[in-house]
């Protein structure tokens, strides 16, 4: 099994649950939330079931996050027909 991919070290749980509280998203609150779990030394499975989601989707948020941040946890539309 693969080690679990690293969050990004530039925030933690107490940011992170502020920038919760002052989302309008409520779906990026809630991985705001699960992620924060993880900052504060839960487990994967924690963040899992904060989240209502699995493993799998914990790990896509983390590296949504890394990538771009809080916003990278807004749900974006998908693209339509062209």
């Amino acid at each position: 099994m693969a080690a679990p991919v690293p969050l990004r070290t530039d925030y933690d749980g107490p940011t992170l649950r502020r920038s919760a509280k002052a989302t309008k998203d409520a779906a990026q609150a809630r991985r705001l939330l699960a992620l924060a779990e993880i900052y504060d030394g839960g487990s994967r499975s924690d963040a899992a079931r904060i989240g209502g989601v699995t493993l799998q989707i914990i790990r896509d948020w983390v590296l949504r996050f890394n990538a771009r941040g809080p916003s990278g946890l807004i749900t974006g539309k998908a693209p339509g027909n062209r």
